[in-house]
């Protein structure tokens, strides 16, 4: 007998085993599945939402806090996206509208978000999104909504004070920006990509291509696009749009700060119900008054009772010069008492109020 009979026989045994839990993990994962038909089954019959974003978020609790490891959490996580991706799709077919085209970073968070199961749908623009949902030929939609170094993107702020859909979740991507070209640095006379993308890369761009004109795309994957068909020209882009597109990756990580985080928001026509830990966020829009202590008299009834208001955002309300609105977040759920009385009394002093949704405050 050889030496590495023995060593190759305890392989085996591992192989075998790890086997024969796989064959078990694809029956108990069937055996789920079959149930979740079942409880869509339930939903139809009864005109109920397929996604459930507080019972998704509940469930991923549920799992973490069971979780012993080695499996982390995150991991755990991005696995049971794509079991509950299967699921929802086994309930109906369900269709997510983003801000296209393909391989954008909306592309990307709307996937992370609801996994490789369900139907994704580009659209042109933000106001696209909402129409989409709007008119029932999606049943969800996702925009990017602030980003951690360039600040909110004001075209989703105003179609959210425009739209009757609700923000139902959100969504948090790690933005990690490449530039694209077919030509060597040196080589490159302009620069596209959409206005976020190219200030979250402002200070590269300065010192590297100090001579290339910054043009705006009205996304990074046209960006890319364009810089496939134009001689001199480069993308700022995900890595991603650079295997679909066949665009070389000229530069890696070329975001000017590391921690370059984007939200993104889901939108539909169903309120989400609060989730049970009272991890909740609320976001609201409003508007006040020209007069001394408007603002401090809207925002009292929230501090009054002990309301955590996490962001605010002044916006210009294009009815009038000088007249804004304010996009609020703050902890909790629109079904809290608390939070309740909070907008009832703000009413009060706003000319508007306007609750824009309640989700689970999830990263």
């Amino acid at each position: 007998m050889s030496e590495n009979t023995q060593p190759n026989a305890d392989l085996d045994a591992i192989r075998a085993d790890i086997d024969r839990i796989d064959r078990e993990v694809v029956r108990l994962l069937n055996e789920r599945l079959v149930l979740a038909g079942e409880v869509g089954k339930w939903k139809r019959e009864r005109g109920a939402e397929v996604y459930v974003p507080r019972r998704e978020e509940e469930v991923f609790q549920r799992l973490a806090a069971s979780n012993r490891g080695p499996l982390t959490d995150a991991a755990l996580r991005a696995i049971y996206r794509e079991v509950m991706s299967a699921s929802i799709a086994l309930e109906k077919e369900t269709v997510i509208a983003y801000l296209g085209p393909e391989a954008t970073y909306t592309h990307q968070a709307a996937m992370r978000k609801f996994g490789a199961s369900l139907s994704y749908r580009a659209m042109l623009t933000i106001g696209d999104v909402f129409t989409e949902v709007e008119k029932g030929a999606a049943d969800y939609g996702v925009i990017p909504i602030e980003n951690s170094t360039e600040g909110a993107v004001f075209h989703s702020l105003d179609m959210l004070v425009e739209s009757d859909l609700r923000i139902v979740a959100q969504i948090y991507l790690d933005i990690k920006h490449s530039l694209l070209s077919r030509h060597r640095l040196e080589e490159i006379e302009t620069v596209w990509s959409k206005d976020q993308a190219l200030g979250q890369c402002r200070r590269w761009l300065q010192t590297h291509l100090p001579r290339a004109e910054l043009r705006d795309a009205s996304s990074t994957t046209r960006a890319v696009q364009i810089a496939r068909e134009t001689p001199g020209a480069a993308a700022v882009a995900g890595a991603l749009a650079s295997e679909i597109y066949d665009v070389p990756v000229v530069a890696t990580d070329i975001q000017d700060k590391a921690e370059n985080i984007t939200r993104f928001l889901v939108i539909g026509k169903t309120p989400s119900g609060p989730v049970a830990n009272g991890r909740n966020r609320t976001s609201l829009v409003l508007s006040i008054n020209d007069e001394v202590g408007a603002l401090q008299k809207a925002l009292a009834p929230f501090s009054n009772r002990g309301i955590n208001l996490t962001k605010i955002e002044s916006r210009p309300s294009r009815k009038k010069p000088w007249d804004y609105y304010f996009f609020i977040d703050l902890t909790g759920h629109f079904q809290d008492p608390p939070v309740r009385e909070a907008l009832a009394e703000a009413r009060k002093f706003c000319p508007f109020v306007k609750w824009l949704g309640s989700y689970p405050h999830a990263e």
